[in-house]
């Protein structure tokens, strides 16, 4: 039985797996879209809210956890010049999910994740 046991495993070991997504998060903060598969979407989405909350926080140890989780200064440097400005006053819900449909080879759910405006 998996009773609170929150997360998916993506059929990868768990290093591979949070490479992954911290790769993920730092493409969607540089490109502010990225196309991916549903379930990997859902995935970094989680991942993506908590880091520009930290970057809205503006402190040095805030700074140090976004550092630990981007794998770009640039990209650091990008959430709390720019990204932590715009979404000032916004309480949460910095990303949207657009689901695309099926991918041709493998039939596998696409979607668009991207920041809000």
């Amino acid at each position: 039985m998996r009773h609170r046991v929150s997360g998916r495993k993506l059929s990868r070991p768990t290093g591979h797996r949070m490479s992954m997504l911290r790769t993920a998060v730092t493409d969607l903060l540089r490109y502010e879209s990225i196309q991916t598969t549903e379930a990997k979407a859902r995935e970094v989405r989680p991942l993506a809210e908590k880091v520009i909350t930290r970057g809205k926080g503006g402190t040095l140890q805030d700074r140090r956890i976004a550092a630990s989780v981007l794998t770009d200064d640039r990209v650091v440097r990008r959430l709390f010049d720019e990204l932590a400005a715009r979404y000032e006053s916004r309480p949460g819900g910095y990303t949207r999910m657009v689901k695309l449909g099926r991918r041709k080879g493998d039939g596998a759910q696409m979607a668009i994740l991207e920041l809000m405006p």
